[in-house]
């Protein structure tokens, strides 16, 4: 099987960082989302660059070393507890999945397919290419936790 292939599985496999927590996504997953907002850039250094799965995450290994959290009125935020490494949001509106993208070895045909939250966003960087960018109150009222 080459590098960029999918798994017989036909879901993307990933890890943390010690390898406690194994999980997977549908094999058709392949939009990455760059996220600017202030708990993303905390929680990973940075933007979060997440794997949008949907509403299809599996914990295949390690749920017992999943910690999750209520980050805010919308939003649901899981890590390891034995590495830190930072595993998934899941929206709580819509109830959708997203998943931190460097857990995975290989994502074929992936995409940066939006920013969210580019109002947030520092003037340190900026990536260049056209997508489709939402400030904060557009993301919101997209996934049902607008006010």
């Amino acid at each position: 099987m080459r590098v960029d292939e999918l798994p017989a599985s036909g879901r993307l496999h990933g890890h943390c960082l010690c390898g406690g927590v194994s999980l997977s996504v549908p094999g058709t997953a392949r939009d990455v989302h760059a996220c600017h907002c202030g708990a993303c850039r905390r929680w990973h250094g940075g933007p979060a660059m997440v794997l949008h799965a949907g509403d299809d995450l599996r914990i295949d290994a390690g749920e017992g070393q999943v910690r999750r959290f209520a980050s805010s009125d919308w939003a649901e935020r899981a890590f390891c507890s034995v590495c830190g490494s930072a595993l998934f949001f899941l929206s709580t509106g819509d109830r959708q999945y997203f998943v931190a993208a460097g857990l995975f070895d290989v994502i074929p045909d992936a995409r940066l397919h939006s920013e969210i939250f580019v109002d947030a966003r520092p003037a340190w960087y900026d990536f260049a290419g056209t997508r489709e960018r939402l400030t904060e109150a557009e993301f919101l009222a997209r996934v049902g936790a607008a006010d």
